[in-house]
């Protein structure tokens, strides 16, 4: 994700050559390349105003054009020097060299547009490895599409679920409530992503007209807005999973075992799912701000620290995968107790249950639970992100479908309430 095509859109903005350019997943890239290049110019710069001049003769001047610090070089002769080392595929290009030409009269020889004449071609990127690079930024960004879709998607459905939900008294109580805060996380994880997204955008893609831009760009105060966007991002994730563990306990309660003593009262699962990931949240903060203090917080440097996000979410999944397959005993044994006599039916019930809980529980995180970003590569990757990015942002949309347009109690409550609008047209129209 670090090495995409635009990486020579890095350099070429480090000389002020493109004026605007998308940098949203190699911002990594853009600050250490950057970090490299300040050092390389500055070391430049000392050999300049250090070194002796020549002695005697014609010469063509030392200098520093933005991509190579170039010697002193007597005129009519090539001068050849090693790519700079500040490339982010220098490794690759390690052994080539760039050229200029110092012209008969003391002067850089120059190409008809003027610009003085420079040959990078050894210090270029592998086509092949562009291409690819190119591509894999076309699938990101194709992946950011559809998770977009996805989230707008969810967002309008949850937030007319969360109106039909609270506005009807009689869908009033405690299940229900838990529908509506998981709907409500829901909500603010969408908004979070996307208005993260945004941050990230506006970070990493304003427009380069000078230098100064650059390291304006990459500064601490610049990165403020969007690290708080991306806390406030994994806040609305762990709190989208607690209100997870929180349907997957108040169900156990009622089918199985009594969890809380009374399950009327609404303030535990209020302090779960609200109140628990801060415990997480919060220390995440505290280590990035002292140990990975770098741009928008939104590259995993030490995966150690990305673990305490990752930590209860994976426990939550797992304890919920548990339930699940617990409640399904449960499901499965009261079917067969009352449908001896129709086992095809009582097949496509529990199928219907099963099917329903998955996505209520958040099930399909367990799906790649062992297969951890630093574990996974490739194709595998590829799938991985795939999957989680779709399910995850299609995900608010089927719960909405599934616990309110499709629920009977609530197509009951609506249809009562079309039917009283409508009296009451008929009842007080001209």
């Amino acid at each position: 994700m670090e090495r995409t095509h635009d990486i020579i859109a890095v350099i070429c903005l480090l000389f002020l050559e493109f004026p605007q350019f998308e940098m949203i997943t190699t911002g990594k890239v853009l600050e250490e390349t950057y970090r490299k290049w300040v050092q390389y110019k500055d070391n430049c710069v000392k050999m300049i105003e250090n070194e002796p001049l020549p002695e005697a003769g014609l010469f063509c001047n030392r200098t520093f054009d933005r991509y190579a610090c170039w010697p002193d070089t007597p005129a009519g002769s090539m001068v050849n020097i090693s790519c700079p080392l500040y490339l982010p595929w220098y490794d690759k290009v390690s052994q080539g060299v760039v050229r200029r030409r110092c012209g008969s009269d003391g002067l850089w020889e120059r190409e008809q547009s003027g610009q003085v004449w420079r040959d990078m071609t050894q210090c270029e990127e592998e086509k092949e490895v562009a291409s690819q690079e190119l591509w894999f930024k076309q699938l990101m960004v194709t992946f950011r599409m559809l998770y977009t879709v996805g989230y707008s998607l969810s967002l309008s459905t949850l937030i007319m679920a969360l109106i039909i939900l609270l506005s009807c008294r009689r869908l009033h109580c405690t299940r229900n409530y838990i529908h509506a805060n998981l709907f409500l996380s829901f909500i603010l994880r969408a908004a979070a992503v996307m208005v993260k997204d945004n941050m990230l955008e506006r970070h990493w893609g304003r427009e380069i007209v000078k230098q100064t831009d650059v390291s304006e760009m990459l500064s601490h105060q610049a990165a403020i807005g969007c690290r708080i966007a991306q806390a406030m991002m994994q806040y609305c994730v762990l709190a989208n999973h607690c209100w997870f563990f929180g349907e997957a306990i108040y169900l156990y309660s009622v089918l199985i075992a009594s969890v809380f003593m009374d399950n009327n009262k609404y303030l535990p699962y209020i302090c779960l799912g609200w109140g628990t990931p801060l415990l997480f949240v919060v220390p995440w903060v505290v280590v990035k701000m002292l140990k990975e203090n770098k741009e928008c917080w939104a590259v995993n440097e030490n995966m150690n620290y990305w673990w305490i996000i990752r930590f209860p979410v994976l426990f939550a999944s797992i304890i919920n995968f548990l339930i699940f397959m617990k409640i399904l005993r449960v499901i499965f044994s009261k079917l067969r107790a009352n449908n001896q006599s129709r086992y095809p039916d009582y097949k496509l019930r529990l199928a219907k249950a099963t099917l329903t809980l998955i996505p209520l529980f958040g099930i399909h995180e367990v799906i790649f639970i062992f297969a951890t970003d630093e574990q996974t590569t490739g194709i595998l990757r590829y799938i991985k992100v795939f999957f989680t990015l779709f399910i995850s942002s299609f995900q608010g949309f089927l719960v909405a479908v599934l616990y309110c347009y499709a629920n009977k109690e609530v197509q009951t409550e609506l249809k009562r309430k079309l039917r009283s609008w409508r009296s009451e047209r008929v009842c007080c129209g001209p």
